[in-house]
């Protein structure tokens, strides 16, 4: 398997396991001082973490991967996720096609640097550009 497949499959992994959500099956994929930073510049000291964020922001929220893509540096692979989110925000407003992008960087077999954008705080503050609600 070369670094990207092997990188690609470690993301979608963690992905999974993110959105089980099953915190301490996500952490397995992930470096001990792996790098967390989510919208906003929040860090995150860790899966659980990203799992207690998401709890407060959404009812349940799940992501429709789309294709993964992917660039190979010296020591690290990084690996692009994008696709949408979907869920159900606090009041129990359903929500589709909620863009997101993720950034990871992956060596030796562990996600070392996760960065998060999405579209949620845009929703949240406008909720007329949630079409879908």
């Amino acid at each position: 398997m070369s670094n990207k497949d092997e990188a690609i499959t470690i993301v979608s992994n963690f992905l999974e396991a993110s959105m089980a959500p099953d915190p301490e099956l996500a952490a397995t994929y992930m470096a001990a001082d792996v790098r967390i930073t989510f919208t906003g510049g929040r860090a995150m000291a860790s899966p659980q973490a990203i799992t207690d964020f998401n709890s407060g922001r959404y009812a349940w929220v799940k992501k429709a991967l789309g294709p993964f893509d992917w660039t190979e540096h010296e020591d690290h692979t990084v690996v692009y996720s994008n696709g949408t989110l979907y869920g159900e925000w606090p009041d129990g407003r359903p929500f589709a096609g909620n863009r997101y992008l993720d950034r990871f960087e992956v060596r030796n077999g562990r996600i070392t640097r996760m960065d998060v954008w999405n579209d949620s705080a845009e929703w949240l503050l406008t909720p007329e550009l949630n079409q879908e609600s």
